[in-house]
């Protein structure tokens, strides 16, 4: 397919999504693109609506109903970011089945390893079995949990000022907003994202390649070999590095997702992925409006638009 015609074929409408399916592979990486979008070089257009300002859950009264909100919110914004990790994922397994690699496949592995930080032999089987314990998802359910807890279910300063859910930080002046009670001599910040969906999917990247969450990864690995879908409260167990209560954290991570009943929004994740574990259905929810990744949209499992 020619550059050209896989740059028209981005802009196609939604109807069209069975036949770019048939037809998608990635384009040439975009080397002069910022660093956080080096991943969707390969893929369609975001959606507009990610952009859309967090709410102010701040004016719900009734408290079942703030944290209803605010996971709904959240929910979409995950499965968006896991669709397009997996439309990533299934491109890199179809480059591992080739028996041989050219200079565009080379420089999509090369890009996607110095991303998540795997030093190994462009093309190597060591190199393909750590991007692909890297380059995957993760469950709804963990990251619902982990936003409430540290964004006080959205209304911190720092999610309502920079859109940061998950408390990550950063060590460039001016990359973030300075904490008030930050110690003497320390130069880091709480990093500034252009959108709730920014900070989801760095959240999730920091999962996928920070040394730390080796133990998540790994777990999360050994659940896929066994043909099944890891939950949240399975992998909060590799969170011990998140923060320095330890173990303390992973309690309090799993309780939240037991009392919230965040296990229903696995289910319905599962649900929607089983379906659409193909090209053509995850580039739908790559692109789709954002009622059609809440969990409970209404839509044939057979049909891979919906109109």
């Amino acid at each position: 397919m020619s550059a050209g015609l896989r740059s028209l074929m981005l802009f196609v409408p939604l109807a069209a999504v069975a036949l770019w399916g048939t037809l998608y592979s990635p384009p040439p990486l975009d080397r002069t693109a910022p660093d956080d979008d080096i991943e969707l070089a390969s893929l369609p257009d975001l959606p507009d609506w990610i952009l859309e300002p967090l709410p102010n859950f701040d004016l719900y009264q009734d408290v079942t109903e703030k944290k209803a909100a605010f996971f709904s919110y959240l929910y979409s914004r995950t499965v968006l970011v896991n669709s397009r990790i997996l439309l990533e994922r299934q491109h890199l397994q179809a480059l591992q089945a080739k028996e041989s690699l050219d200079d565009a496949d080379r420089d999509w592995l090369a890009a996607q390893a110095e991303r998540l930080r795997v030093d190994e032999d462009n093309g190597s089987d060591e190199m393909f079995r750590l991007l692909l314990r890297r380059l995957d998802t993760v469950p709804p359910s963990l990251v619902l949990a982990q936003a409430a807890n540290e964004s006080a279910w959205g209304t911190s300063r720092f999610a309502r000022q920079g859109n940061n859910l998950f408390g990550q930080w950063c060590f460039s002046r001016g990359c973030g907003l300075v904490p008030l009670n930050r110690p003497e001599g320390a130069s880091h910040e709480v990093a500034s994202f252009r959108s709730a969906y920014h900070s989801v999917r760095a959240y999730v990247q920091n999962l996928n390649r920070h040394p730390g969450y080796r133990a998540l990864r790994d777990l999360r690995a050994t659940i896929r070999e066994k043909g099944e879908h890891p939950t949240g409260v399975q992998l909060a167990a590799g969170l011990g590095s998140y923060s320095e209560r330890g173990e303390e954290y992973i309690r309090e991570i799993r309780s939240m997702i037991r009392y919230n009943n965040l296990v229903w929004y696995d289910q319905k994740y599962r649900d929607i992925i089983v379906h659409r574990d193909n090209i053509e259905g995850l580039l739908e929810l790559a692109i789709a409006p954002e009622e059609h990744l809440q969990p409970d949209y209404q839509t044939s499992p057979d049909t891979t638009s919906a109109n």
